[in-house]
């Protein structure tokens, strides 16, 4: 893991230059309550004082930390200084910015992407009285970009990981195709998963009351929503949004199948039409991924295609990445909504893994398809393998 950890911190310090920033700086204190989700990128830390992460320009990893912490910050072998204080952080953050003299301190403040928002209010209002007396207090800006981009470029390892995770979730939609039968609840199917997933030394991808998301029937509720009491039924279809996490890293992808009656060999011509139009959608957003495209073009053709098709819009965006959250922050596949910010206005870039996800209501039930995709120069290629067919339980 240390191998990953000192591919994000090189990557961090090339990226200071593209977003013209001449440091980095994560501040933040009791991550055993509350940590910055980018401190994650960095490494695994436990730290109770307030401590200052400190990424150069000039290529230096430095941590400022209480006396105390900063022998296990040290045994990580990321950070080519480690500096101490014991009464109040202030004056040492000073004097190491003062090192330096940074014209642009970036910040973890976004009012768009939660991933790159991890300095808290009180945090900032700390950090601002420290700086109060210098230059810094007015070189303090938005990281976001920065961050931005230091999640979505997934290095070969990062790659390496979502692939061995979503091979893994494959495999696990596999078996559960296999358990599924007439009268299995939506509460069987979800312990089922949860075996499946433990037995391979993983977790899901995100809480485990929530995932996998079920719908058997069209009478499941939709959404965000456990497990319930309704059952696989002949002439209805099951719906799974299902995700592992696996050293580290997540997966996140949807399948769909549907229940045959006594008297059918396929599925009705009405169910088949709901599918083919998801997966067409999908299919036409993925056509047009590469780098350089903006976001929420990417997610206009999806719309416009099930639109055509008959169905309504879905009421969601078309895709986010995927990453060590299963919603990873970033650009992704937006609508220009309001409630997704500037995030659908961002350029989509090699490296990047994303979602393509969409679905229909039907009488039949809820058919969905979530697919993942590796955004390449001229392209993207699958992440696991898409699902071509409306798959049956006989």
């Amino acid at each position: 893991m240390t191998d990953l950890y000192h591919e994000k911190l090189h990557q961090a310090q090339e990226l200071l230059a593209a977003y013209d920033l001449d440091l980095w700086l994560i501040f933040v204190r009791e991550t055993a309550e509350h940590t910055d989700p980018a401190l994650k990128l960095l490494g695994h830390f436990s730290l109770t004082w307030p401590t200052a992460i400190v990424i150069t320009r000039q290529g230096r990893a430095l941590a400022l930390t209480g006396l105390g912490d900063d022998e296990a910050v040290r045994h990580t072998g990321l950070f080519d200084e480690v500096r101490t204080y014991t009464q109040s952080i202030g004056p040492e953050l000073v004097r190491l910015l003062s090192t330096y003299n940074p014209q642009r301190i970036g910040i973890n403040i976004s009012r768009s992407d939660v991933s790159a928002d991890g300095l808290t209010y009180g945090m900032y209002l700390n950090l601002c009285d420290y700086l109060a007396d210098t230059p810094y207090r007015e070189r303090l800006v938005s990281a976001e970009q920065f961050v931005a981009a230091l999640r979505s470029r997934k290095t070969p390892q990062e790659v390496d990981r979502l692939r061995a995770a979503a091979d893994l979730s494959m495999r696990i939609f596999a078996a559960v195709g296999d358990f599924l039968r007439p009268g299995v609840s939506e509460y069987d199917v979800a312990a089922f998963a949860h075996a499946q997933t433990q037995a391979a030394g993983a977790t899901t991808a995100w809480d485990p009351a929530h995932c996998p998301g079920l719908n058997a029937g069209p009478n499941s509720p939709w959404g965000h929503v456990g497990p319930s009491a309704e059952i696989v039924r002949p002439g209805e279809v099951f719906h799974m949004d299902f995700g592992v996490k696996l050293n580290d890293y997540c997966s996140d992808h949807q399948r769909v199948w549907y229940c045959l009656r006594p008297d059918e060999h396929e599925p009705p011509a009405e169910a088949q039409h709901a599918f083919n139009a998801v997966k067409t959608a999908i299919r036409a957003a993925a056509a047009a991924v590469r780098s350089g495209v903006v976001g929420w073009e990417i997610d206009a053709i999806a719309r416009q295609t099930i639109t055509a098709a008959g169905y309504p819009e879905y009421p969601h965006a078309l895709g986010h990445q995927v990453g060590r959250s299963v919603h990873d922050g970033g650009v992704g596949f937006y609508p220009r909504w309001e409630r997704y910010g500037d995030r659908p206005y961002g350029t989509i870039e090699a490296g990047m893994v994303l979602t393509l996800e969409l679905g229909v209501r039907t009488r039949f039930g809820y058919i969905s398809l979530e697919e993942e995709i590796l955004v390449t120069a001229d392209g993207c290629e699958w992440i696991g393998q898409p699902q071509e067919e409306l798959w049956l339980i006989r």
